[in-house]
This record gives structure tokens, C-alpha cells and sequence, in this order.
């Protein structure tokens, strides 16, 4: 018999989380970003998912071409535009539309030798200090772009660094934004999903959701469920394993855990080489048998440790749930001192997937 761990993605909660984002911003299009591998839900499985949107950010040409191979024709973005101009046949060819975040960048578009022309859009420093230009500089890129023959629609761009803190917010890198362009006649994509869901003012001509459509927050204080959102994915396993431990015995390396009194523990197949957090330690939130408890101990590459306290009737064979329905990521990220992003990110190729 197989390993019992498996991460089931329910694509029907994809059409659902699109629908809150397009609902949210009813007059902007909806650019899905897919990038990581659908943040670890699968690429081409979550393309189907999300077939209703708009178009798709991806980071990679692979991942763009594999959506193509697939036959999407929707737009589809690289976030992180080319990284070597030799790149530039190969986007064109695929119809792609890569993000220009440097000067270099633009004047490498102008000189290359494409078969037509192609769309692109121009980041805009606002505030993060990641990618895209100064404002003092996008003039200078806006020229080269729309001298080169070979660009067509030219979008304007920026992301914002504290859209998920209500106390900071958007206000100071959307006036940057306003400032620096005063040109209305190109379209704009400002938001991501804390942007999308808690300010309106940026949604623009297009917004790019990301972790909401995967049924979690980009809020630390909220869950996806509390924004109407269905988790997509839900990482299950089962009881490999129920040992009874006296007081005073540890549990897993390093004995980080010394029980307090008589316990049973159970022993879960799901470890850090599955992307369970390893420092997640004892107190994580798991349910076993349909029971709320907590893990024990370190995690190990294979295995964890459960108290099986407030589920007696636990026997080997009873079903776990890592997190997804019933028990958001969200708490599981925030106990290991983490976020959502990170654990669907980190679901390693071993576990068996299931679409339902």
C-alpha cells in the first residue's frame, strides 16, 4: 500500500477564490499569479482551476511555455522579465509579456531582432527597493519602450511592500506612483492581494491575486475562511504508529519534549522532507481522528509526533490532517513562526497529489 500522506487540491475552491477576487474588483481584469509551481498546488493543474481569469504571472519561460503547450492562450506575464537578451526570440514566439524593471532591460528590447512585436510592462520603484526603476528614471525607460519597434502595449506597474499592514498601507507608494506617472492613457497593475482585498483605490486596470487564490490570508490577523475563502489545498496523512509514554519520557531527537504525566502519542507519516515546517516544534495545531491537539517533540524527515490526549479513541490507521479544511494554514504557519506562502510553496515532489 502507498504512504498514506497526500495533498488533495480541490479546483473547484480555485473557481471560487477567483470569484471573491473578481468580485472584489469588478471592473479591473484579474491577472492569476501561478508562479512556484501554483504555489506548490501544480502548474498546469491550477491553470485549470483558474481558466476563468484573465491572464497568468509566471516567473520562468518553461512555466510560461508549458502553459502555452497546454493551450492557454491568455496573456501571460513574467514577473521577473528576461534575464539574458538572447531570451527575447523565444518570449516573442510564445506571445509572452515580460516585465522591464531596468533601463538596460528596455534598451536590450529595443535593439533585439523579434518576429513581431510585444507587450510588456514597466516596473515602477514606489517604495520597495526590489525590482523596478527610481522615478527619476522612467521617463528615460517609458522613451526607450515606446521608440523601440519592437514593443506594442506598454503597462505601468509597481508593488507595494506593507499592503497587508492596515496601519501602514499603500497611501505613500500609490502617491509616488501618481507623481511619477501623470500620463493616464496607460493601463496600470498595482495591486496584489492585500491591496486587492483591503484597498480599492489601487486596483486599476489590472490586479495580480496570489496566495488569496489559494485559499489563505495575506493578512497576519485573518484566514482565508474569515475573508471568504476556501482552502484549496489540504495536506492529509494517517497514524502510522501509537506509542503509551510514562512521565518523564521524551519524544524525538534532541528529547526537546519531556512528558508531564502518562500519555499516548501518536506517530504521523508527514515529515520536513514532505515541507512540514521542522521548526514548527511541540504546540503546532494538527487533527487527528477530526480532533483538535498538537504536535510533539521535533519533526522528523518522515515522521511526527502527536498527543493523542484529546483524541483517546486514535488508533493506528486514523486519519490526520496537516492543515486545509477544518484547520487553516494559516495557524500552522503562524506557530511556527512562519507564512502560508512558504508551507504550499514547500510541498516536496514526493507527495502524492489528488484533484478533487
Amino acid at each position: 500500500m502507498a504512504r498514506p500522506l497526500i495533498a488533495r487540491i480541490d479546483l473547484a475552491a480555485l473557481a471560487h477564490n477567483l470569484g471573491v477576487a473578481k468580485a472584489a474588483a469588478p471592473r479591473s481584469k484579474v491577472l492569476a499569479v501561478v508562479k512556484a509551481d501554483g504555489y506548490g498546488h501544480g502548474l498546469t493543474r491550477v491553470a485549470r482551476g483558474l481558466r476563468a481569469a484573465d491572464g497568468f504571472a509566471v516567473l520562468r519561460i518553461d512555466e510560461a511555455a508549458q502553459l502555452r503547450g497546454e493551450g492557454y492562450t491568455h496573456p501571460i506575464v513574467l514577473l521577473q522579465g528576461f534575464f539574458q537578451p538572447d531570451e527575447l526570440p523565444e518570449i516573442a514566439r510564445l506571445r509572452l509579456r515580460p516585465v522591464i524593471h531596468r533601463q538596460d532591460q528596455a534598451e536590450s528590447l529595443a535593439r533585439a531582432h523579434l518576429e513581431h512585436r510585444i507587450d510588456v510592462l514597466l516596473k515602477i520603484d514606489t517604495g520597495m527597493h526590489r525590482l523596478g526603476l527610481r522615478p527619476t528614471r522612467v521617463a528615460e525607460a517609458l522613451a526607450t519602450l515606446r521608440n523601440s519597434p519592437n514593443v506594442g502595449g506598454i503597462t505601468l506597474m509597481t508593488h507595494f511592500a506593507r499592503a497587508d499592514e492596515a496601519e501602514v498601507g499603500v497611501a505613500e507608494q500609490l502617491a509616488c506612483f501618481k507623481e511619477t506617472v501623470s500620463d493616464g492613457s496607460l493601463p496600470r497593475s498595482l495591486a496584489n492581494s492585500a491591496a486587492l482585498l483591503r484597498y480599492p483605490e489601487t486596483h486599476a486596470d489590472w490586479v495580480r491575486p496570489g496566495i488569496m487564490l489559494y485559499g489563505a490570508s495575506p493578512f497576519a490577523d485573518l484566514t482565508g475562511a474569515d475573508l471568504g475563502l476556501l482552502p484549496v489545498m489540504t495536506l492529509q496523512s494517517r497514524l502510522i504508529a501509537v506509542q503509551r509514554i510514562r512521565k518523564g519520557e521524551a519524544v524525538g531527537y534532541g528529547a526537546t519534549f519531556v512528558a508531564e504525566r502518562d500519555m499516548s502519542v501518536g506517530v504521523v507519516a508527514c515529515g520536513y522532507a514532505d515541507g512540514y515546517p521542522r521548526h514548527a516544534g511541540t504546540g503546532a495545531p494538527i487533527l487527528v481522528a477530526g480532533r483538535l491537539t498538537r504536535t510533539l517533540g521535533r519533526v522528523s524527515m518522515d515522521m511526527l509526533s502527536v498527543d493523542l490526549g484529546p483524541a483517546p479513541d486514535a488508533h493506528v490507521g486514523s486519519p490526520v490532517t496537516l492543515w486545509g479544511a477544518d484547520l487553516p494554514v494559516e495557524h500552522v504557519a503562524a506557530h511556527a513562526g512562519t507564512i502560508a506562502y512558504e508551507l504550499l510553496t514547500a510541498l516536496a515532489p514526493r507527495v502524492r497529489v489528488e484533484e478533487i
